[in-house]
């Protein structure tokens, strides 16, 4: 770990410490932004910035060693005592760790002793009643889990696993990326917390490769902000081959692993904060030897390792064997980077709001007392201001701001990692992420040039469960995430039209849903027609009886002189026969398109023309009765009879049917109603009665007159008469009520053209049975025993049973 002090003192360091290549590019940015800035002429002018650089192991004991040498000089750790040092260091720069930050932290806050964080930002640290004194250089992270999660979103990728260091940042981060991905419907297929303290070969780190390998989710997301989980899973894929996507925070440290398989880590995607490069960086580092720099032994044995040259162990130094032009630049890839990474130029930073923070606080000094010429004294407490408030811009045009109230969400630079054989390596830039960006172009992604693991031929896919084709939905799995699901194929008349919907949505009455149940198709419009097979067959029916009563009319009409026709009052004979062929044409009136006419008609016309019908029946049957009891004395049964009162049932009958039409058209008449449930691709125009009621009272009212008439027929079937009718009258209103009463239940389960056939059907039966009960024995002597139908026979007949009584 690195822990950085800047002061008017040389560089020392010691050669026998522990050696990391990552911190030694910090240490680069740091020696680069001294001298960038002792070279500028516009701040601390006549000022040369000075510092102290110590490396060391990661041990608080150590931290708290290093820190109380800052406080007190190079000597014994006397608290408040200066041993062999003029002047204190301005600011202390700790980092990467921001635990180590804190523990020095809370030591220097005792002497508000101003302190500059570099690693990345912790909200922990931004804390000022624990850490007044302190200041983070590193940009916020609070968009990262959104971005992380964009980046889930834009593959498709709803599985997905967590490993995080297990630290209070570790755990703000899981909380806020499980709300993103529930916002997104995403689903955390496992969770593993990791030990700051992870050992290479240790249970934690065996359980770490048992969840990524058995784990369905091919992507993992791997936070850690202290680089020691990287480095312990870099070593282990060396031995082992994962065929996973890794969405990491930020880069592994440089020489982590010298040599590791080609499948390891290739094509994953890290989040680097988005910053700008400073050309003279690599140039810097390009004349960064150990000619140039003898002091920094680390350096040397840079150059021991990788460059073949020999040293002293007394003093480092270089000896000999060395190649002319060894530069770092020839570095292996794996093990050094030439430009900046986030942490240098965190350093890079951090130095120059130190140094420009000095420099306006020596103006103000020489503002407030001239004769000090800029040469006072600096407590570092007095600095605190100035950092507080700083806001500049750095040597490569970045904005540098300090105050955490203030400072803005990072972005996001998407790095591709390449890895090839011996070591070779290539970051490619592939997309980026900014939370200022518009809502929908937050995220920016090439994804033609990422490069995916080997194991993948095509885009990687990371699901619990395979995406639910249009026409399926989403049926949850009990004790499952929402991820995993079943697909239900969609109910009758429901679609959806994407993929992966949790409900299908019901097509409206005017449309039904296609085969595939994807699409909500137009029905059409369609109605009991003439050129349906049903409308035909019930038209061929109608006429055919129509022309049917019409012959029977005809034969009666030509042998009315005959006795068989002027019995039992031909005129009720030839009105009943009327009807009935009114009644055949009625079903006529069902068949076709709709319109208001014909609805009001189909009702109204059916009651009346059955009310005509029935009262005629009930007609005959009381001539019948009153024909037999003319013989018996009474003046009003020979009144009722030469009076021909049985004639006034009629129309009395009548008026009453129309009474309770006129009630109905005027209050609720039928009209014209579509049926979009009875069939899948059709709306159905039907007729609607308007008033169930009314349509109910009139088939009650029919139903009273065929029971009158069925009373009166029964009572007088036994009447001795050649030509007594009333049996068969009897039978026909039987027939009646059976074709009804079972009408009833069947109309009132049907719909559509079949309510519709139902109706008509019904008037065609009820029909032919009033003129085949009543008529068929007649029209058989008439036309086929006309011997019967003659007064000599019934004479013969009437010596035996009786009077016959003719009634005309």
């Amino acid at each position: 770990m690195l822990r950085w002090f800047i002061s008017k003192y040389p560089l020392w360091i010691d050669c026998y410490v522990q050696f990391n290549y990552w911190n030694f590019q910090c240490s680069l940015a740091f020696i680069f932004a001294i001298e960038e800035i002792n070279r500028n002429p516009h701040v601390l002018p006549n000022i040369s910035l000075g510092y102290d650089l110590y490396i060391f192991q990661k041990t608080k004991w150590t931290f708290l060693d290093k820190a109380f040498t800052c406080l007190t000089g190079l000597g014994a750790m006397i608290p408040n005592f200066r041993c062999r040092r003029e002047n204190k260091a301005a600011a202390i720069l700790t980092g990467p760790s921001w635990m180590t930050s804190a523990d020095i932290g809370r030591l220097l806050d005792l002497y508000k002793y101003p302190q500059l964080s570099f690693g990345p930002f912790s909200t922990i640290l931004s804390d000022r009643s624990q850490f007044s004194s302190l200041y983070q250089t590193s940009a916020k992270d609070t968009s990262l889990p959104c971005g992380i999660v964009s980046l889930m979103v834009h593959f498709s990728w709803t599985w997905v696993g967590l490993v995080v260091i297990d630290n209070s940042r570790g755990n703000q981060v899981v909380s806020d990326l499980k709300g993103e991905m529930d916002r997104n419907k995403i689903c955390v297929a496992f969770v593993k917390m990791v030990a700051e303290n992870l050992h290479l070969f240790g249970p934690t780190s065996r359980e770490i490769l048992q969840l990524t390998v058995i784990s369905l989710a091919n992507v993992v997301i791997v936070y850690d902000d202290t680089q020691s989980l990287h480095t312990t899973m870099l070593k282990n894929m060396q031995c082992l081959i994962t065929g996973k996507v890794w969405v990491m925070n930020s880069q592994w440290e440089a020489g982590s692993a010298e040599h590791f398989l080609i499948d390891s880590f290739h094509g994953s995607l890290f989040f680097a904060h988005r910053h700008h490069e400073n050309p003279n960086f690599r140039m810097f580092v390009e004349s960064y030897n150990p000619f140039n720099y003898p002091e920094d032994h680390n350096l040397v044995r840079f150059w021991h390792s990788f460059f073949n040259c020999s040293i002293s162990i007394l003093d480092c130094k270089i000896l000999d064997n060395c190649l002319p032009n060894a530069s770092l630049a020839f570095s292996p890839l794996n093990i050094w980077e030439m430009d900046m990474t986030v942490d240098s130029y965190n350093m890079y930073n951090s130095v120059y709001a130190v140094a420009h923070s000095l420099h306006e606080m020596t103006v103000k000094q020489v503002e407030l007392h001239s004769h000090l010429n800029g040469q006072g004294h600096v407590h570092p407490w007095k600095l605190h201001p100035f950092l507080k408030n700083i806001h500049l811009k750095n040597g490569a045009e970045s904005q540098v701001i300090l105050d955490s109230e203030r400072k803005i969400d990072a972005e996001y630079d998407i790095v591709n990692f390449w890895n090839f054989p011996n070591g070779l390596r290539q970051k490619v830039k592939v997309g980026s992420f900014s939370s200022k960006a518009p809502q929908g172009q937050q995220l920016v992604l090439v994804d033609s040039m990422i490069q995916w693991d080997t194991g993948f031929t095509e885009l990687p896919r990371s699901v619990c469960s395979e995406s639910c084709v249009p026409g399926f939905r989403k049926s949850p799995k009990e004790g499952k995430p929402d991820c995993c699901y079943d697909c239900t194929p969609c109910a009758d008349n429901e679609i959806s039209n994407e993929t992966d919907v949790d409900n299908c949505v019901k097509c409206p009455d005017n449309h039904y849903a296609n085969t595939e149940q994807n699409v909500c198709l137009k029905k059409s419009v369609t109605f009991l027609s003439y050129k349906d097979p049903l409308g035909m067959a019930l038209t061929c029916m109608s006429l055919g009886f129509f022309v049917i009563t019409a012959g029977v009319l005809g034969v009666f009409v030509k042998y009315h002189s005959t006795p068989i026709v002027k019995a039992n009052n031909r005129t009720l004979t030839y009105i009943l026969l009327i009807t009935l062929t009114f009644c055949f044409l009625c079903p006529l009136l069902f068949i076709g398109q709709p319109n208001t006419a014909t609805c009001i008609l189909q009702q109204s016309t059916f009651g009346v023309l059955f009310t005509v019908a029935l009262s005629t029946v009930l007609a005959k049957t009381m001539t019948v009765v009153l024909a037999f009891k003319v013989t018996v004395p009474g003046r009003m049964v020979r009144w009722l009879m030469l009076s021909k009162a049985p004639n006034f049932i009629i129309p009395i009958c009548t008026l009453v049917q129309l009474g309770i039409s006129g009630i109905w058209m005027s209050s609720s008449p039928p009209f014209i109603d579509s049926d979009s449930q009875s069939e899948h691709k059709h709306i159905i125009l039907v007729c609607n009665k308007g008033s169930a009621v009314a349509f109910h009272c009139v088939l009650g009212y029919l139903f009273s007159l065929a029971l009158g008439s069925y009373t009166v027929a029964y009572l007088s079937m036994n009447l001795p008469d050649t030509f007594n009718e009333a049996k068969f009258l009897t039978f026909s209103m039987l027939v009646f009520f059976s074709v009804w009463v079972t009408f009833l239940p069947v109309y009132h389960s049907t719909k559509g053209k079949v309510m519709v056939a139902m109706e008509v059907f019904s008037i065609l039966t009820s029909s032919a049975g009033l003129l085949g009960c009543i008529f068929a024995p007649k029209c058989y002597i008439i036309l086929l025993r006309p011997d019967r139908n003659s007064l000599h026979c019934i004479r013969f007949k009437a010596h035996s049973r009786g009077e016959v009584h003719l009634t005309d």
